[in-house]
């Protein structure tokens, strides 16, 4: 399940800071009037390095701007420049910046990382299919930690720990094609409206359900890892998503669109920034199936760290899709290595399902009704490699998320 795709790399930013007053009383980060950020290199197909494509001065919404152009496959390339932070941007609320896009149905991201340990990256997603001038406000709970961070803002991470302000993409996001969009005046915004603003949703499965008792359509999102994209190796013959639209479809006579966002060696927190490019199309789904812990583990997050972000995760969905969608948290799963390893994962599940008042699939509780991982592994719960599904896994975990939405759903 595990993608060793990143590797983290210290950079020393040396370059000019003429033009970005991120210590400026009146909170400009970069006014844009020159070009501060540099290209990055990346590794291409070949393992050769380039730069990630050009920084150029254009005309802007105020004066000046600086159009960023990233080439083909500039995976973990980016434009970057430093920062200077005071504690105006712990004040504010977030901050806001003007973007210029190339029309296309691609996406520019964000990267700020810490001034000391690049460990602690936050990513945020924006679009770029507009080719009129729009403002973007991101509020600091928009900035999301890629790897096992605290959440930004009071009484988490303080944004003027922040050193390094960057365009571009890192390694989860799977599509990097050609792309360019324009940048101007980035600037902290003291106060945003509507910012601590949370939908409550509705508890369980009880929307969803009745949909199906209805036989009307329902649109389902799966988000996940490895387990659950339909790209991965492991899930070519079978998938437990596709599986479970089928038996919907044969039981209850519901039609059901399968919008899958998930991919492999990601986080649950990679995901949740990734959230815009599927709510474009699917603003409002019935259902959204939460099933991460692997690469989570991996990347040092444990029970407590993992709990905190399932709790954003249910309240980012709800809010996110205006309260339409019920939400199913699905459990850390095991492997045969791992087969009792992350159980602080598998309960902080539990405990989170319960509190935010979720529907909730034991997927691992499954898997141990058997005497051993030996005995899953022979019943092909797991897929040769021992931890990704295998065609019987797939098959368990599509029943148990179906029976899930009949019985909670009541």
């Amino acid at each position: 399940m595990v993608e060793r795709a990143w590797v983290i790399v210290f950079l020393v930013l040396s370059w000019a800071s003429n033009g970005a007053l991120a210590g400026d009383s009146s909170g400009v980060i970069f006014d844009m009037d020159t070009v501060i950020h540099r290209p990055t290199e990346f590794a291409n197909e070949k393992g050769q390095k380039q730069p990630a494509g050009t920084a150029e001065s254009v005309d802007g919404k105020f004066g000046r701007a600086v159009r960023f152009t990233f080439i083909e496959g500039a995976r973990g390339g980016f434009m970057a420049a430093a920062i200077h932070p005071t504690a105006q941007w712990d004040q504010s609320d977030g901050f806001s910046f003007w973007v210029k896009g190339d029309g296309s149905s691609n996406w520019g991201g964000i990267e700020l990382v810490d001034r000391d340990n690049f460990a602690l990256r936050y990513g945020y997603c924006f679009p770029i299919d507009s080719t009129e001038w729009r403002k973007i406000v991101v509020p600091w709970r928009d900035v999301i930690p890629e790897l096992a961070g605290p959440l930004v803002g009071k009484g988490g991470y303080e944004p003027s720990h922040f050193g390094n302000f960057w365009f571009g993409k890192w390694f989860y996001w799977r599509d990097y094609p050609v792309e360019s969009f324009a940048i101007d005046q980035v600037q902290l915004e003291p106060r945003i409206e509507g910012d601590i603003a949370k939908v409550r949703g509705e508890p369980g499965l009880k929307r969803v359900r009745a949909k199906l008792a209805r036989h009307e359509p329902i649109t389902i999102v799966t988000m996940g890892d490895s387990l659950s994209d339909e790209h991965h190796w492991a899930n070519r013959e079978v998938l437990w998503s596709k599986l479970l639209a089928a038996q919907i479809k044969q039981k209850h006579g519901s039609d059901v669109t399968l919008v899958n966002p998930a991919i492999g060696g990601t986080t649950l927190m990679q995901n949740l920034i990734l959230m815009p490019r599927w709510l474009k199309d699917h603003p409002t789904p019935d259902l959204v199936t939460v099933w991460f812990g692997y690469n989570d583990w991996d990347t040092g997050v444990r029970g407590e760290r993992f709990a905190e972000y399932l709790r954003f995760a249910v309240d980012r969905i709800r809010t996110m899709t205006r309260g339409s969608a019920d939400v199913l948290l699905m459990t850390t799963t095991c492997t045969h290595d791992r087969w009792e390893t992350m159980k602080e994962l598998e309960q902080a599940v539990k405990d989170v399902a319960r509190e935010k008042k979720t529907g909730l699939v034991d997927v691992t509780s499954e898997i141990r009704k058997v005497a051993s991982p030996d005995e899953a592994l022979r019943r092909e719960y797991w897929a040769w490699d021992k931890t990704h599904l295998g065609k019987a896994g797939h098959r368990l975990v599509g029943d148990a998320v179906l029976q899930a939405i009949e019985v909670q759903g009541r």
